[in-house]
């Protein structure tokens, strides 16, 4: 198994891409968007497929490329639209995302390679390439500098945004700077998982890690290593069983999040069934 050349690479794409997005997923978390990372997931694949309608095939460049674009003008244009009306960004998200993402079923019937987006779909970290591995290598490095340059006034901003202003925070910034951050996060893990499941890995570290402790630098070192740990476990596992590696990813993590729920020693559902009946 690690003398073969494509599960090298693919085991180094699992580690660099789960361990970014379980780093990234305690913002999401903390600032309870996992709904708009849903949104921003989906809002890719209009994205790769405009830009197979615009360049006639479909490559790695062009793909990501689409993806990142449509996910940055959805993303960042409910910010825009919430900042410049009295509706809000939840709302235009939603406006935003479904427009995205019908425009994207109404171009799939004019592509001549609609079959091949499936791996873009679901993910196929096996077909990594070498350009993938040092495009994943460049995002991870940009979204961990970034958010731990800035973890102090992002953290800010999540939980007392008027605390933040008033402290000289730029507010408006770090929002933004948030939205930039988790689309850049969701564009590494298309190779991985793909937009449909590329929420799970951007919620599902952090979100188990919140069930063994109160610590919040835990959430993000926590999640960092969950997210990696339980992507190259995934790895071997779709190895063995011969299962596609980007569900087999997603179902590791979220069977994680199961098991923290029933069993976590504070949160965990089993070990509060006595502390209710006493009650």
């Amino acid at each position: 198994m690690l003398s073969d050349p494509f599960f090298q690479r693919a085991l180094l794409a699992a580690v660099l891409i789960g361990f970014t997005n379980g780093y990234f997923s305690g913002f999401v978390v903390l600032k309870r968007t996992a709904l708009s990372v849903s949104a921003l997931s989906h809002t890719m694949l209009p994205g790769i497929a405009l830009a197979i309608l615009l360049t006639g095939a479909l490559t790695q460049a062009n793909a990501f490329i689409g993806a990142l674009t449509a996910a940055l003008i959805v993303g960042l244009g409910s910010l825009v639209v919430s900042r410049n009306s009295r509706v809000s960004q939840g709302t235009a998200l939603a406006i935003l995302y479904t427009t995205a993402f019908a425009l994207g079923v109404a171009i799939l019937r004019y592509l001549s390679t609609p079959a091949e987006l499936e791996e873009w779909l679901f993910g196929d970290i096996m077909s990594v390439s070498d350009n993938d591995l040092w495009m994943s290598f460049g995002i991870a490095v940009l979204v961990l500098l970034s958010s731990t340059i800035f973890f102090r006034p992002l953290l800010l901003t999540l939980f007392e945004s008027n605390v933040a202003a008033a402290q000289g925070v730029p507010v408006r910034s770090m929002n933004y700077l948030f939205f930039g951050l988790l689309i850049l996060a969701l564009v590494a893990s298309l190779q991985a998982v793909g937009c449909v499941l590329s929420v799970g890995l951007l919620v599902s570290p952090a979100a188990t890690i919140s069930l063994l402790t109160n610590r919040t630098n835990l959430l993000f070192w926590g999640g960092g290593l969950l997210g990696a740990l339980g992507s190259v476990l995934a790895l071997i596992i779709a190895w063995i069983t011969g299962i596609s590696a980007g569900p087999a990813i997603v179902l590791v993590l979220g069977s994680l999040f199961l098991l923290a729920f029933l069993l976590s020693p504070r949160y965990g559902l089993l070990s509060r069934l006595p502390r209710r009946q006493q009650s």
